[in-house]
């Protein structure tokens, strides 16, 4: 015969198995926050984030600012995500020190945080960061254009099409690495703008998007119509740039050069609108970022390069369908295959 405290003793166990039993159903949370919702880069990268979440039975909330550069907008997700209890949270970061702060509260609160594309200032404030080589993808544009160019390299005229006044990691070193791999003495590699070589014409910042690339390249070309190069950061600020130099007739005598690898960027490559991009791969990073994500909330599994760098590269290629000898470059077809948006 069972006593009144052994069923008491039975009922307290049902009870907390079964609290046990709803506490491991409880699906993990994980965050994404973008810089917009807008850029076809970050759709890619969201769609992929969404895909992976979903097979790993991941509950995804995504956040995104209303233009690139909003740091308020990704701050303000940040606190959601704490407040949520997220296991974790990717972020492209569109200030990358200002955002420092409210990454070490979620650190401190258990949330693993991981940097996708733009690396955070320091880089090892994020647990961990799966992005594009950026200094690698702008010395690829940058060696090409001066191969192209040859013996003319030393009269370019090069206008610099920049992303935001704040110049976020990302922005400093796609445009540092062009200028590199162009031949360019960068003085401070930390910093934009402070080269003395009389072939830049000046910088523009664009916040990444068409109607910034167009505006950017008509300040320049009232400054030096004389342009014959022009660096973009991205694929529709090269777009941009394109559109403007027609609206002078002088989309002909202009080479332009950019990085993203989206399949609108690489159909420009192919009509002959940009000379050779860099491209990248959100949809991997994403992926790998959620793959991450749930590691950690399975024993604790910390995400580790094994490239022995700071971060994760997740690879970058230069398509073009007119090589340089010396400059490693995969065809328009061949970047087609691989390109998104």
């Amino acid at each position: 015969m069972i006593n009144a405290f052994a069923r008491l003793s039975l009922a307290a166990s049902a009870v907390a198995l079964s609290a046990g039993f709803a506490a491991a159903q409880e699906p993990v949370k994980a965050c994404i926050i973008t810089k917009t919702d807008i850029n076809p880069f970050f759709v890619k990268m969201k769609e992929g984030a969404t895909a992976k979440a979903q097979e790993l039975g991941i509950e995804l909330m995504s956040y995104a600012g209303k233009i690139d550069g909003d740091h308020e907008t990704q701050q303000q997700a940040m606190e959601s995500c704490i407040a949520a209890g997220v296991k974790g949270i990717l972020i492209t970061p569109s200030d990358t020190k200002a955002i420092v702060q409210s990454v070490q509260q979620a650190r401190d609160a258990g949330i693993l945080v991981i940097a996708l594309d733009t690396p955070l200032d320091p880089i090892d404030a994020a647990d961990a960061t799966f992005a594009t080589d950026n200094r690698e993808a702008g010395r690829l544009i940058g060696a090409w254009a001066a191969g192209r160019m040859g013996d003319e390299a030393a009269n370019a005229r090069i206008a610099m099409l920049d992303l935001s006044p704040s110049a976020p990691s990302v922005d400093v070193l796609r445009n540092q690495g062009f200028l590199e791999g162009f031949g360019i003495d960068v003085k401070d590699v930390n910093t934009i703008g402070d080269e003395d070589d009389a072939r830049i014409v000046g910088h523009e910042a664009t916040s990444g998007n068409e109607e910034g690339g167009r505006q950017a390249m008509e300040a320049l070309m009232q400054k030096d119509p004389g342009i014959n190069l022009v660096y973009t950061i991205n694929e529709p600020a090269a777009a941009g740039a394109y559109e403007a130099l027609k609206s002078f007739g002088m989309e002909e005598n202009v080479t332009i050069v950019s990085i993203d690898g989206g399949c609108p960027g690489v159909e420009n490559v192919k009509a002959g609108v940009i000379g050779a991009t860099a491209q990248q791969y959100p949809l991997k990073m994403a992926s790998m970022g959620i793959e991450a994500i749930a590691a950690f909330a399975k024993d604790g599994t910390r995400p580790q390069s094994s490239e022995g760098l700071d971060f994760t590269n997740t690879g970058v290629n230069l398509v073009t369908d007119q090589p340089v000898e010396g400059v490693d470059s995969i065809s328009v077809e061949d970047g087609l295959s691989q390109c998104w948006g």
